[in-house]
């Protein structure tokens, strides 16, 4: 049996919204469960209770909409990285990353040889791409 580790963000009624822009960034497929699917009520019924991105290549982020009466502090506690060494396909999902979002660290070959960049995008979540450059 293999374990796997998954991130799991939490928004404040953003959640289906950050899936789709992962989606879009990083490919897969996006399933949500919302809080009217097992039974409640009023504003939160449309509110994402767990919603899941599966990627082609294996990657699985998680999410939901966190109720109002719970307390979240976005992004300060989580940095999501993305590594390994196909180049392109790394490059690509930072471009789509990027969009809206601070960028801390422009992806660039650093002075360990890997390309690396970091940035906060437009949730709030903090994200690394680390592409590692050719070892002999």
């Amino acid at each position: 049996m293999v374990a796997r580790l998954n991130p799991y963000i939490n928004f404040r009624g953003q959640a289906r919204e950050a899936l789709e822009f992962y989606r879009g960034a990083l490919g897969g497929e996006v399933q949500v469960m919302t809080f009217g699917q097992y039974g409640q009520e009023g504003p939160l019924a449309d509110q994402v209770m767990h919603g899941q991105l599966e990627t082609p290549s294996g990657m699985t982020l998680m999410a939901a909409d966190t109720p109002p009466d719970v307390e979240i502090t976005s992004g300060s506690v989580i940095t999501i990285c993305l590594s390994g060494d196909e180049a392109e396909s790394l490059r690509a999902q930072w471009e789509r990353l990027s969009d809206g979002a601070t960028v801390h660290t422009p992806l660039a070959t650093q002075m360990w040889g890997d390309e690396y960049g970091q940035l906060t995008d437009r949730f709030g979540i903090g994200w690394m791409v680390n592409i590692g450059a050719p070892r002999e």
